[in-house]
This record gives structure tokens, C-alpha cells and sequence, in this order.
């Protein structure tokens, strides 16, 4: 049995938006076909579900914590990175009871908010029963980090979670620059298999960037504090992504946050390695250092942009479409742009782009319907999820 949907406006993604449109739909959710409103009317399709508003495919969510759903609202707003970390580590202990839980619930809100595909970060093998019978496709990025710790130990725990994960989809990623030191990054390359993805928080404090240009500020002080000494690799004149990204395999990578990156950083990360992607979480970077990337520089990397939630100890919610709000406001980017960074991107960086991320004949990407108004501003957070 199909169903037929129509709303004011069709946004396939992968070609222009119809008005008036109607999508085919089989039982499955497989796309059957897309109809202008005079093709639907020469088939004469009879029962079209009428909707006010755009009919869009599911969102992806390309960086989500989803073992930190347990810290919602316990993680004071606007510390700062540093401060934020440490409250993370201080507060995140908790029974396994208490995190599963906290994982379901944030599970079915993602699906609520019409998000069908999500990059999860973790450290452990956890959130593998959650994801299991999720209704959502989930990738695990199997997260390491140390500055001086033997790095084969830690690596053979991080092969042992990203293989405890099957027949689920994982791959072991470093945490961020000012927490992987040069050795660690050579075993990650050595065990990084050709099919595998990988992710990095990136620039996303001022802190951070200082730390490797000058060997100064929030993070020599945390070096400090942990007893850790400042590698050759601080105070280098240079930047932190020109620290990590030389150590990273060529494999499909996706640097997270990016909130202090400059054209000189995208113009050098662009020629260094052949396919990354950039992915924004406005909301969390709001929530942790009240600042946002000048999001107007990666415009030119529309097809290589992708968006994120963070986890609910940085964010309200786990909603792409409230990202896409925050950016649209501070930013005025164009709805069919955000749209397309919230799903054909991230659908492509996942490598699951045959089945979702547009609405094409043979794909099952859901359908969300969501308020616009005629200046094409997204009108509220509200998102329907029709299938």
C-alpha cells in the first residue's frame, strides 16, 4: 500500500524544491516517486495527504555524545572549554542503569526531531544495546585520548570496543589535538582500517589554539594541574590543526566544532587532506563559549559542511532543525544551503548516502515536515515526522 504526501513545498535535496508536490511512499518508506503537482493530477492519485508547510527528507547528525545524556543541565552554561571538560570528567560518573536510560530517552528524541542517522562519539561499549534497537542508523567513533600514557594499551582497549560494536558500524578516532599525543596519533594510523571514517573535535576553543602557538593559557594550566609536561609539539608558533591533521590517516574525516578556525585554516586543511568535512553544533558551542564560527567562511565548502547537536550536557535538545534555526538567524544562510548541510553532507560522510539523505526514487530517507515561512525562515524548533 502507498501513501501519497504533499505539502506546499518538496525539498528533494538533489534537485530543485516543488511546489505543491506530491511524494510517493511505499509501506516500507522506500520512495516510489516524486511528482510535480501536474504529473500527480495526469496519474489521478486519489487520497493525497495534504499538509501546511515543506516536506523535507530525515536529518543527520553527524557529532552526538550520546553517553553524556545523563549530564543534561548539570554542566554550568558558558565556562568556557577547559571548565567544561572538567566538569564533564568531575560529573559523569553514574550506574549503567542511570546512563542507559539517559541514552534511550535521548535516543527517541532524536527520532521525535526527525533525525534518522547520527555519528555518535564514545568510550566505551555501553550505548551498543541502545543502538541496537534504536530505529536509527548509528556510526560509533570509538573516541582515545592521552598525553602521556603507553599508547598501546589504549589503543588495544579502543580495538577491542570498535570490534565489540559489530555488526554495528565503529571506528577509532582521536579525541582532540590537546589530548592525543604524537605517539598515540601513529597508532591510530596503524590500525585504521581503509573503510573506516574518522572525527576530531577541532578549534574549538581559543585555548586550544594558543596552547600550540604559544604553549600558554587554559590547557598548559590543565597540563599543570594533571602533572603532565608540554611536548615539543606546544609553543610552536603554529595552530592545533596544523598539529593533528598531518598525523590523520587520508581516510573520510570530519573535524568537529571548528569555532576558531580561519580561512588560512581551511584554505591549509583543504590542500593537506583529500576528503573532510566540516561539521557546526552552533548550539553547544553557544552553550560552552557563548561563540560561534564565522560560519560565513565554510559558505564556499556548502557540499562538505555538515551539522551536529553535541551532547545534552552542552545543548537544550538533540535537534538538527534547532541548529539550523541558530544559524539561520545569526547567519541569514538559505534554508535550501542548511538544508542541505542537516542531510544529503552528512548522509555522504556517513557513506550511507544510497539509502538516505534525499528523496530519490528507491531511498528511504523519512520524511519530516516542518514549518517555513514565504521569506524562507524556518518558522519554529517543531518537527513532524511523518514517516
Amino acid at each position: 500500500m502507498q501513501r501519497y504526501l504533499s505539502a506546499d513545498w518538496i525539498y528533494p535535496i538533489t534537485h530543485a524544491p516543488i511546489a505543491n508536490g506530491v511524494l510517493e511512499v511505499a509501506i516500507t518508506g522506500e520512495i516510489v516517486s516524486v511528482l510535480t503537482a501536474e504529473e500527480a493530477i495526469n496519474k489521478n492519485i486519489k487520497d493525497v495527504e495534504q499538509f501546511e508547510g515543506v516536506l523535507v527528507p530525515g536529518f543527520v547528525n553527524t557529532h552526538c555524545h550520546l553517553e553524556l545524556s545523563h549530564l543534561f543541565e548539570k554542566i554550568p552554561k558558558q565556562t568556557g572549554l577547559p571548565v567544561f571538560v572538567k566538569e564533564i570528567v568531575a560529573q559523569r560518573a553514574a550506574t549503567d542503569q542511570v546512563v542507559i536510560a539517559a541514552m534511550d530517552a535521548a535516543d527517541k528524541q532524536m527520532y521525535e526531531n526527525g533525525i534518522i542517522a547520527v555519528g555518535d562519539i564514545s568510550n566505551q561499549l555501553l550505548s551498543k544495546e541502545v543502538k541496537q534497537h534504536s530505529a536509527l542508523y548509528y556510526h560509533t567513533f570509538v573516541e582515545v585520548f592521552g598525553v602521556n600514557s603507553p599508547s598501546q594499551p589504549i589503543i588495544d582497549e579502543a580495538i577491542k570496543i570498535r570490534d565489540g560494536y559489530w555488526p554495528l558500524k565503529a571506528s577509532v578516532v582521536p579525541h582532540a589535538p590537546y589530548s592525543v599525543s604524537t605517539e598515540l596519533f601513529r597508532y591510530i594510523e596503524k590500525i585504521t582500517r581503509p573503510q573506516d571514517i574518522l572525527s576530531i573535535h577541532n578549534q574549538e576553543t581559543a585555548a586550544e589554539n594558543e596552547f600550540f602557538e604559544k604553549g600558554t593559557g587554559d590547557f598548559e594550566a590543565m597540563y599543570q594541574r594533571m602533572g603532565v609536561p608540554k611536548s615539543e609539539a606546544h609553543g610552536t608558533g603554529e595552530n592545533a590543526i596544523r598539529y593533528h591533521l598531518p598525523q590523520l590517516p587520508n581516510n573520510t574525516t570530519l573535524l568537529v566544532h571548528n569555532t576558531f578556525t580561519s580561512k588560512a585554516d581551511i584554505d591549509f586543511a583543504m590542500a593537506q587532506h583529500q576528503d573532510l568535512y566540516w561539521c557546526l553544533c552552533p548550539n553547544a558551542n553557544v552553550y560552552i563559549e557563548d561563540k560561534l564560527p564565522n560560519v560565513n567562511l565554510f559558505f564556499e565548502l556548502k557540499d562538505k559542511v555538515t551539522l551536529g547537536t553535541d551532547s545534552l550536557a552542552s545543548n537544550h535538545q538533540l535537534s538538527i532543525l534547532a541548529e539550523m534555526c541558530t544559524l539561520q538567524q545569526k547567519f541569514h544562510l538559505p534554508f535550501e544551503v542548511l538544508l542541505q548541510w542537516a542531510t544529503i553532507n552528512g548522509a555522504k560522510f556517513l557513506g550511507i548516502d544510497d539509502w538516505c539523505g534525499s528523496f530519490e526514487i528507491g531511498k528511504i530517507p523519512g520524511v519530516n515536515l516542518i514549518g517555513l515561512d514565504s521569506a524562507g525562515l524556518i518558522k519554529s524548533i517543531k518537527v513532524k515526522r511523518l514517516i
